[in-house]
């Protein structure tokens, strides 16, 4: 019996000291991390989604200052007359947008084809003729060369003008004429402007564009240039009434005719700038060759033109840029000895 009892006291110390010798768990150690199942939670069936109401989904979050807002948009329409959702391209406002001409060019390919032989004959003759006239000749026999010029073709203007059913500026160009021929010496000078008698330039191409044939294709003949189907004709109108080309003598003729050119030449040269900065020398001459033309031939037809300040230069110039009819030296086509 005691040696059961000793044997047990010994066992209980034994415990103790066991227990006693076993380190505590700190108070800062992580806890111990928990393995999961993946296999059993796929195995647990998931509990079922809600139902979604769409009513929830489509209807907007609810304005904390909706009142404000509305006062908002009410004034904002007060002032401008529009919603508060502004739309430049449907604003009543603005101002209707600018068309752009169309050219009507269906022989484009063969006009370039003559444009590129028209600048090669420009660059290797008529261009350093009119630099040269311009540097030997004073700029004041220039003007006068162009005023005698000018006023060789105001009967041609006055014609063409009574044919459009303008008398009243057909008179004006007659005594222009007559001023100019008297008091100027034959044209070389320009009392008619000092009097303010308006300089103008019509052709018989002008004539038939008023007449109705306003859409003509355009074409660009050799050595002439720009011109259209209308304009072609309307040459033919008006070499009868050239003076130039009713002068008999072959050697007088073919002078004046060259420095009719010449001097038409010399009067582009500030152009030229322009030109030679185009993506497109063509496209360029082209449109605004037909943007003058169209603007003679409309600006008599429409009652209401924009005022001379509106328009651009180019525009106000009477002078026509393009090559006269009577300054191309040509066969006659007369029939005379």
């Amino acid at each position: 019996m005691n040696l059961f009892r000793l044997s047990t006291v010994v066992l209980l110390a034994a415990l103790a000291s066991a227990c006693a010798s076993a380190p505590k768990p700190s108070a800062a150690a992580p806890a111990e991390a928990t393995v999961i199942d993946s296999t059993a939670t796929a195995a647990a069936p998931l509990p079922p989604e809600p139902p979604i109401d769409p009513a929830s989904i489509d209807a907007p979050a609810p304005m904390a200052d909706n009142a404000t807002a509305s006062e908002g948009e009410d004034d904002f329409a007060a002032i401008y007359g529009q919603s508060a959702t502004y739309d430049p391209v449907a604003d009543p406002t603005l101002p209707a947008p600018v068309q752009a001409p169309v050219a009507y060019d269906p022989w484009e390919q063969f006009n370039r084809q003559v444009h590129r032989f028209n600048n090669a004959v420009d660059r290797t003759v008529a261009r350093p003729l009119a630099r040269a006239y311009v540097a030997a000749v004073p700029r004041p026999v220039r003007l006068g060369v162009g005023n005698f010029f000018d006023n060789l073709r105001q009967p041609l203007t006055m014609v063409n003008q009574l044919l459009q059913g303008r008398p009243r500026d057909a008179t004006q160009t007659f005594g222009r004429f007559v001023v100019n021929s008297t008091l100027g010496i034959g044209g070389l000078f320009d009392p008619a402007s000092d009097l303010k008698m308006k300089r103008r330039s019509e052709d018989f191409g002008q004539t038939l564009g008023t007449w109705g044939w306003r859409r003509s294709r355009y074409i660009e003949l050799p050595f002439f240039g720009p011109r259209t189907v209308r304009d072609v004709l309307g040459m033919a109108g008006d070499m009868p009434l050239s003076p130039v080309r009713q002068i008999e003598d072959d050697k007088t003729r073919i002078f004046l005719q060259g420095l009719n050119l010449v001097d038409t030449r010399a009067q582009l040269l500030s152009l030229d700038s322009l030109r030679e900065g185009a993506v497109d020398d063509y496209a360029l001459v082209r449109d605004s060759w037909l943007q003058r033309r169209n603007y003679q031939i409309e600006s008599h037809r429409t009652p209401q033109q924009p005022s001379e300040s509106e328009l651009p230069e180019y525009l106000q110039d009477e002078t026509d840029p393009t090559v006269p009819v009577d300054a191309m030296p040509m066969p006659e086509i007369n029939g005379g000895g």
